[in-house]
């Protein structure tokens, strides 16, 4: 009996004075580690470890890939595949921040410079040039101006701005116009 209850003590106290606790319960976020493995991968892009950035961007894309965020995500991709003169990878990276968010005149500029990059800025201006969609002609204005035909973009642009007052890409688009003239007199 004595030992019955001896026992019983010892496993008692071995169950409530182990140091035996509940796990925590670990709930992962996308988005701000989205934003983590994007500000990684600038930092890598800064000190020029190239792949190491594309691997960091590679994850914060998949992390959230189908929001705003993620249009600055594709940029970053695709402006690092341009440092590392890829322009063919490069493409998919900026056509998909302009289609994710149309509203950022950057990505409009970093498209049509890749469009050159790549050589296909002369097909492009055609395939633009006969569509009426305002941001065709915003990638149109940018690719005319990249391939000397300064005034043809400068106009085609200030169209954009007259005809599309409250876009708000707009203001942005009126900036580069005023550096285009600042840059160019003639």
């Amino acid at each position: 009996m004595i030992r019955s209850l001896l026992i019983f003590f010892l496993i008692t106290t071995m169950l409530f004075c182990s140091a035996y606790k509940k796990p925590f319960r670990y709930e992962i976020k996308a988005e701000p580690n989205a934003y983590v493995h994007n500000n990684r991968g600038l930092d890598y892009l800064k000190d020029r470890v190239y792949y190491a950035a594309v691997q960091e961007f590679k994850i914060a894309i998949s992390l959230s890939p189908s929001t705003q965020a993620s249009a600055i995500f594709y940029n970053n991709l695709g402006e690092t595949y341009m440092f590392m003169q890829y322009p063919d990878l490069a493409l998919d990276c900026f056509e998909n921040a302009v289609k994710l968010y149309g509203l950022n005149f950057k990505y409009y500029i970093n498209l049509a410079n890749c469009y050159k990059a790549k050589g296909v800025d002369i097909i492009k201006i055609k395939e633009f040039s006969t569509s009426q969609d305002v941001y065709d002609r915003i990638k149109l204005g940018i690719l005319y101006v990249n391939n000397g035909e300064i005034r043809k973009g400068i106009n085609t642009l200030d169209e954009i701005c007259v005809t599309e007052p409250d876009l708000l890409i707009t203001p942005a688009i009126k900036q580069y116009i005023k550096e285009i003239i600042r840059n160019n007199p003639s």
